[in-house]
């Protein structure tokens, strides 16, 4: 049940914990990527400060995926609210309660207008079904996805995280209005790396992705600008 003439935007993942090379790759690829994503590795090692910093001018996507009890949570959500992320990450599997903790702080923390996106995390595309069934999920990653996502949707998150296997099935059961934000996307002929359920950008787009997020296969490249365009001309192909 994909969006008619559906625009699937690009974010490139910067993985890394040197600032100056973050800084440089933002150069690289803010003409041509819509937003810039950093996450753990990154702010864990560089700080928060630095987050700003390489963030500046561009839109941010800041992957923390916030997992704790509601309270906790909420007020991670406001001590966030500094930085002005265009996406923020939480896990779905914390709950409603905690969602929709997540989402009445977001609401009275950010001014009317610049409040992010909140994107509830579903299953890591590192996982697969014997994954999940080491930590007592049995049915399967569509199954749990599927699941996570309804709850996600009814606890006020603007968006999901899946990866691109669960997509069309996530558009059949929740329609067009929740924003889809896909990870785990390799070009043809890239390597997966840890990534155990992943799809090509056409494919992602096809399916039903909002944005897709892809990170070594530009970061890595010998030309990140070229890499990252190579994508977006294959997304609008």
């Amino acid at each position: 049940m994909s969006k008619p003439n559906r625009r699937t935007g690009l974010i490139v993942s910067l993985d890394t914990q040197d600032p100056v090379q973050a800084r440089q790759w933002v150069r690289d690829v803010a003409p041509v990527s819509g937003i810039i994503k950093l996450g753990l590795e990154f702010t864990y090692a560089a700080g928060f400060q630095a987050v700003a910093d390489v963030a500046h001018g561009s839109p941010l996507f800041l992957d923390l995926k916030l997992h704790d009890i509601p309270n906790t949570v909420g007020a991670a959500v406001r001590s966030l609210s500094h930085l002005r992320p265009r996406m923020l990450t939480l896990h779905a599997a914390g709950g409603r309660a905690m969602m929709e903790a997540a989402r009445a702080a977001c609401d009275l923390a950010f001014p009317e207008g610049e409040r992010p996106l909140l994107l509830a995390v579903t299953v890591l595309t590192s996982l697969d079904d014997q994954g999940l069934a080491e930590t007592g999920v049995m049915d399967g990653a569509c199954a749990q996805v599927r699941r996570l996502a309804r709850l996600a949707v009814q606890s006020g998150m603007d968006g999901l995280v899946c990866s691109a296997h669960e997509l069309s099935v996530l558009r059949d059961d929740l329609g067009n209005d929740p924003v889809i934000v896909t990870p785990g996307i390799r070009p043809a002929g890239a390597a997966k790396g840890d990534q155990k359920r992943v799809m090509t950008p056409a494919q992602a787009r096809d399916a039903g992705a909002d944005w897709i997020v892809v990170g070594r296969p530009i970061t890595q490249a010998a030309d990140p600008h070229a890499a990252a365009a190579a994508i977006m001309a294959e997304l609008e192909g």
